[in-house]
C-alpha cells in the first residue's frame, strides 16, 4: 500500500506515525512538510478527506495561533496561514488510498492502512 505522510521528524508523535507506517509494510512518500508546505488546495483536500476542519487541523501547542484568532477564523484564512508558517499544521497527516487521518495519537494510522 501507498502511504503519504507529511512529517516532521522533530516531532515523537509524527516519528512513530512513520514506524507503524513502515511495520505495516507500506510504500511511504515522506514530505517534511515544514521545509516543503503543502499549498492551501493540497490541505482543503486532505482536511475535507480526513473529515475535518482546517480549524481542526490547526497546531495550537507552541504557535501564536490563538493569539491571531485562527481557531475561530474562515477556512481560507485558516489554510493561507498554514500555507504561510506551516509550523501552525498539526502534525501528522497520512494519506493512503483508504483515506486521510490526522494521526493523534498515532494509532489513528490504523484505520487507513
Amino acid at each position: 500500500m501507498k502511504a503519504t505522510i507529511w512529517h516532521n521528524p522533530g516531532c515523537g508523535t509524527s516519528r512513530n506515525t512513520l514506524a507503524l507506517l513502515e511495520a505495516a509494510g507500506a510504500d511511504v512518500t515522506v514530505i517534511e512538510y515544514l521545509k516543503t508546505p503543502p499549498t492551501a488546495d493540497k490541505l482543503a483536500q486532505l482536511y475535507r478527506d480526513a473529515g475535518i476542519t482546517p480549524q481542526q487541523g490547526l497546531r495550537l501547542r507552541g504557535t501564536e495561533a490563538e493569539a491571531r484568532g485562527l481557531p475561530g477564523a474562515d477556512d481560507a484564512t485558516v489554510l493561507a496561514a498554514m500555507v504561510a508558517e506551516p509550523k501552525l499544521i498539526e502534525r501528522p497527516l497520512v494519506e493512503t488510498g483508504r483515506g486521510v487521518r490526522l494521526c493523534r495519537p498515532k494509532d489513528l494510522v490504523l484505520e487507513i492502512l
